[in-house]
């Protein structure tokens, strides 16, 4: 089983957002908070019609049973670079090659993280390593058993930055490994080379590495407290978005920006460990799946008036069909995770929304190389 899948059959990724609007707010997020600005996005009415988009599923379904790289992976992130081309940032991966029948021998690589980096219609792997002895491309380090990539910046000097998640072992059980803190990876995208990884802020308890959206002269940081069965969204924000200058960071506390992390609030429960918070027509729009009910095949979203919330319930966008006994693998270990916007793919109302496919029996894995890749979705929304 990936480490993913693990992190999914013990925490139930993916989620179902409670409401938390500003009279009454989610169990776990404090109340009495300052109404905010207001905006018609908040108080309107949004439906969503859905179908797979079959260019970018055709795209990603060709390169990886080709086996000549990426064969599959989750995590799903995207990043316009400043040649035009577009980074898609995965976390744990499975490299070539594909047998005829669909399947993966048992001896094919797996990293930790990697790097699809697309142009037009070609698609290149990225790995650290060697092509002969291909490795994560930030790999382990005293301390630190494996690395998770998340949420990715294009700096203004047109390099790439992606948030971390350090993990560590800390018994041979299989469930005896916990995440350890937060890093920022700065990738040179002329060579791929790693030319920093540098420490973010961890001692709140608080995966800084869901979501990173420039607004204004910020960049807001969105977080997950994961406790498990229960997860919470926090939100951060850095002045003139240089995410390792730990001085500028500001954290939500419900009513300001305080300078202690440990002060940050939850401004929403049950998000997944993944997510989106874009702009979005006078507002805000957050694209997630259920973790309020254990591998729900839901993907919805909620929209606010300022980018720190408070988040309203807004619609059901999708339901992933993949997803459990009665799902089109008709497999009950099929589960659906970790669903967010790609806005730079965005046209009009139409969104372009990803989510990850994985089996809670690794075997399945090797058994059938469709399931562990991700999905690509447009989503229209109707606002009135």
């Amino acid at each position: 089983m990936t480490k993913h899948a693990l992190l999914t059959g013990t925490l139930c990724l993916g989620a179902l957002l409670l409401s938390a609007g500003t009279a009454t707010a989610a169990p776990g997020v404090p109340t009495g908070r300052p109404a905010g600005p207001t905006c018609s996005l908040a108080g309107a009415t949004i439906t969503a019609t859905a179908e797979v988009d079959d260019d970018l599923t055709d795209l990603f379904t060709s390169y990886g049973d080709s086996g000549v790289g990426w064969t599959g992976a989750d995590s799903t992130y995207s990043v316009p670079l400043r040649d035009g081309s577009t980074a898609w940032i995965f976390s744990d991966t499975f490299l070539g090659p594909v047998n005829p029948d669909g399947t993966r021998p048992l001896t094919t690589p797996f990293l930790n993280n990697s790097i699809i980096v697309q142009d037009d219609d070609e698609l290149e792997t990225v790995t650290g390593g060697t092509p002969t002895d291909p490795q994560s491309i930030v790999g382990p380090s005293p301390g630190v058993d494996w690395r998770w990539f998340g949420a990715g910046l294009a700096t203004r000097r047109g390099d790439l930055q992606v948030g971390v998640l350090d993990f560590a072992r800390f018994g041979a059980g299989p469930w005896d490994w916990a995440w350890t803190g937060n890093s920022l990876v700065t990738l040179d995208t002329r060579t791929w080379e790693v030319t920093s990884l540098d420490p973010l802020p961890s001692e709140a308890g608080i995966q800084w590495a869901s979501w990173y959206q420039r607004i204004g002269g910020h960049v807001y940081v969105y977080g997950v407290e994961d406790l498990g069965a229960e997860k919470y969204l926090h939100v951060a924000r850095a002045l003139g978005g240089d995410l390792t200058d730990l001085n500028r960071w500001r954290y939500w506390d419900g009513e300001g920006w305080s300078r202690e992390e440990t002060a940050s609030a939850r401004v929403l429960d049950d998000v997944a460990n993944e997510y989106s918070v874009t702009p979005y027509r006078d507002g805000y729009l957050l694209v997630t799946q259920d973790t309020s009910v254990p591998f729900s095949r839901e993907i919805v979203a909620y929209t606010a008036c300022s980018p720190q919330g408070p988040f309203t319930f807004a619609t059901k966008l999708y339901d992933m069909p993949e997803v459990g006994p009665f799902g089109t693998y008709g497999n009950p270990n099929v589960i659906g995770y970790n669903a967010h916007e790609h806005p730079e793919l965005r046209d009009g109302d139409t969104l372009l929304v990803t989510y990850n496919v994985n089996s809670l029996d690794s075997t399945e894995l090797y058994e059938d190389v469709s399931i562990y890749r991700p999905r690509f979705v447009e989503i229209t929304l109707d606002v009135s």
